[in-house]
């Protein structure tokens, strides 16, 4: 017997960005064109359900280019890697295809601009994620300063002399950086930032639909991996800075019924890489639990398409 009736407010945008829709083709691409197996450095995208969908297909995942035999294509993950990597593949004369979003590419452009012109980079983001090591990894050690979080931005110690610029991670909480960045410009007046703001617009939009949700909701499920940032954000976002209940799920499997108690109202959204097949599935995991009332918020549009690698153009 079903329990009470559960209204779903579902928020749009969600799911799916261009830079993965554009990685996940890359990498479909690649099969058609070169057959199996493809190896890819790194998962394409994380979520765990699109990476063993391309599994299925040929793809191999692997963390690096030394589990790559001789004459199969690479393809690099969304995330970006570092030129040491593009070094190593193009000595050994592999087959190269980028699938790193062009966004995060975007600063990596940023990154060689400020130290051609000069200056000591600041990089906003966290520790240990790909895109992080990737970034890192487009200068050399040392020119590039990691900041994690506000309290970094207010003790980091910097020659009186020296330029400064900041950079940041495409998948990080909009309303966090924007107060990194503030004691940044506060304690370095002179901190050159970028010509167009690094976080990406599919993880400013769905944190904004998220807010949006936050007084229509009592709690928030986010469909993503644990090791997918822009997810992660999603699921603080709906905590920390709105005051709903929220939780992040790989899958429907993963919700305990019970924390659901007292919910009346529950807001539903997918990181940027989960695909929307996920969001269907908890949609009928619930509609078998309760009488389901689906509406669906909407704060944006997005009609942005990325090219693909000349090499899969044809």
């Amino acid at each position: 017997m079903k329990s009470d009736t559960l209204k779903i407010i579902l928020a749009e945008p969600r799911g799916f960005c261009a830079g993965v829709d554009r990685a996940i083709e890359i990498v479909e691409r690649a099969l058609a064109k070169f057959g199996r197996p493809v190896y890819v450095r790194h998962e394409i995208v994380h979520n765990r359900h699109v990476v063993n969908a391309l599994r299925n297909k040929g793809a191999i995942f692997v963390e690096e280019l030394s589990e790559v035999p001789e004459d199969f294509p690479v393809v690099f993950s969304a995330h970006g890697v570092p030129k040491s990597v593009i070094s190593e593949a193009t000595n050994r004369r592999m087959i190269q295809i980028d699938a790193t979003c062009p966004l995060v590419k975007k600063v990596h452009v940023d990154a060689a601009r400020h130290k051609n012109n000069g200056k000591v980079v600041v990089l906003i983001g966290h520790s240990g994620h790909p895109e992080i090591i990737g970034t890192l990894g487009q200068l050399a050690e040392g020119d590039i300063i990691l900041v994690e979080n506000k309290e970094q931005a207010e003790t980091i110690q910097i020659p009186g002399t020296t330029e400064l610029s900041f950079i940041t991670q495409t998948t990080l909480s909009v309303d966090d950086t924007k107060e990194i960045i503030s004691v940044l410009q506060t304690r370095f007046p002179q901190i050159e930032g970028p010509r167009q703001e690094d976080i990406c617009y599919a993880t400013t939009n769905r944190q904004a639909a998220v807010k949006a949700l936050a007084n229509h909701c009592d709690a928030l499920v986010v469909i993503g991996a644990p090791n997918s940032s822009n997810s992660r954000r999603l699921a603080e976002v709906g905590s920390a800075k709105t005051g709903m209940r929220a939780i992040l799920i790989q899958e429907a499997s993963e919700l305990e019924q019970s924390w659901l108690d007292g919910v009346k109202t529950l807001g539903v959204t997918a990181g940027a890489s989960a695909p929307e097949i996920l969001v269907q599935e908890l949609i009928n995991w619930l509609s078998l639990r309760y009488t389901v009332d689906i509406e669906t918020v909407r704060t944006a549009t997005e009609e942005i398409n990325f090219s693909l690698p000349t090499l899969l153009k044809t």
